[in-house]
């Protein structure tokens, strides 16, 4: 999953939602660095911070997003405008190689291949993980990805 919002204190932020998921998941398999990015989706102001997580779960991807959901919400997520301000976005990318299409969710995520600030984070984390639909890595993703934003490492990944 993605982590990462563009108001508030936005790395605090970025370490309570860990805290919280690894209180539902357990502990983390795999954390990025965070970045920091420019918004993307045209409602934004402000840069983002964000940063991909990596966990092992047995919930369903529908538990799975009704946890993240109660999370953002919990943070002072505010759902009124698309691609708009926010304290907290959680975003399931992958949920191992399932292709999950519904009125809820969608996975792999539909914006994955557009946007920087997931595959560079991504691309970290799982390099040669192949996308179930499109059959790439993230790094041929990331090397594909058309969108030309600067991502910069904000903090360095401990691992």
């Amino acid at each position: 999953m993605i982590i990462g919002g563009n108001i508030g204190d936005r790395l605090l932020l970025i370490n309570q939602t860990v805290d919280l998921l690894n209180t539902i998941f357990g502990p983390l398999d795999k954390a990025s660095s965070i970045y920091e990015s420019s918004p993307w989706g045209g409602n934004s102001s402000g840069n983002y911070l964000n940063q991909v997580l990596i966990y092992t779960t047995d919930l369903s991807p529908k538990k799975v997003l009704k946890q993240i959901q109660k999370i953002e919400d919990l943070l002072g997520r505010q759902r009124d405008m698309k691609w708009g301000d926010r304290t907290m976005d959680i975003d399931i990318l992958y949920y191992g190689k399932k292709i999950i299409s519904s009125d809820l969710l969608r996975v792999p995520h539909p914006f994955i291949t557009a946007r920087k600030f997931v595959l560079i984070p991504l691309q970290e984390v799982l390099p040669d993980f192949i996308h179930p639909v499109l059959k790439m890595t993230n790094v041929e993703l990331m090397e594909n990805c058309p969108d030309t934003s600067e991502v910069k490492v904000y903090e360095k990944s401990p691992d």
